[in-house]
């Protein structure tokens, strides 16, 4: 019995020293694709920071692109965190606070991480395309669960106006039932009850997602530069349009979100 307790404690040892040797990897993968840009992340240059033999990292990562996808992971689940943390933080506020403490963190995070925010938003890298199912996969469903529990969230407590089924385009209709059923067919619980939002409240929430995407991405690779050095007016120009949509008041608020 002390022979197989041994035999556990030493296999625990080796199981922490492999995941914190993992961890290490995906670290230095992270840096220097925000200091060199994605083609600079080469499994032979991490090794050789780390002091090992690029076989060695095959043993962790069987290629550049798992490593990638791995990273990703980890970016997505940091930026849930993040947004989970401001939902919490303005929960005293209401609803409306809580959706507008999101989107701020979002904005926040992503002008704070222009490299990761490419990667994980912007056009997809060979191999990047998540397309299956692993850690990258479940990570940035993570992600956007965050986003749909508050949607859910809101739903429930307060269903507002929203249109018909045979008030929105058929094509545009088709493609929306495709995805509920998609999401209603995942069984989690968060999952079943998004199923169940009618066809006009998806409609929003996708709606609702594009711009605030659409406005952050813009302001993140520089595109509203041409007219605007500080883009955050115009971002809460964005909410105060955004909210009513989903029947909620714009929570006025002299506190700027990028330097909380």
């Amino acid at each position: 019995m002390e022979q197989a307790a041994g035999a556990d404690r030493a296999e625990s040892r080796r199981d922490r020293v492999r995941a914190a040797t993992a961890q290490e990897i995906k670290q230095i993968a992270r840096k220097i694709l925000v200091d060199e840009g994605p083609d600079a992340v080469k499994l032979r240059e991490i090794a050789r920071q780390m002091g090992l033999t690029a076989p060695a990292l095959y043993r962790y990562f069987d290629s550049r692109d798992v490593l990638l996808r791995n990273v990703c992971g980890d970016i997505f689940l940091e930026i849930a965190a993040d947004v989970q943390a401001a939902i919490q933080a303005a929960s005293a506020g209401g609803i409306s606070a809580k959706f507008t403490a999101a989107a701020r963190e979002f904005r926040r995070w992503s002008l704070s991480h222009p490299p990761e925010f490419a990667l994980l938003f912007g056009a997809p890298l060979p191999g990047l395309d998540f397309k299956h199912t692993d850690i990258a996969d479940e990570s940035a469903r993570t992600f956007s669960d965050t986003f749909l529990a508050l949607y859910v969230e809101l739903w429930q407590r307060k269903p507002f106006p929203v249109l018909e089924p045979d008030e929105i385009d058929p094509n545009l209709r088709v493609q929306l039932e495709r995805y509920r059923e998609g999401v209603a067919n995942n069984g989690q619980v968060l999952q079943v009850a998004a199923g169940s939002l009618p066809i006009g409240a998806l409609l929003s929430f996708v709606y609702c997602w594009v711009r605030l995407y659409g406005m952050v991405s813009l302001e993140v690779f520089g595109h509203l530069g041409w007219v605007l050095d500080d883009a955050e007016p115009l971002f809460e120009m964005t909410m105060k349009e955004l909210l009513p949509i989903l029947g909620l008041e714009y929570p006025e608020s002299t506190e700027s979100p990028l330097t909380r």
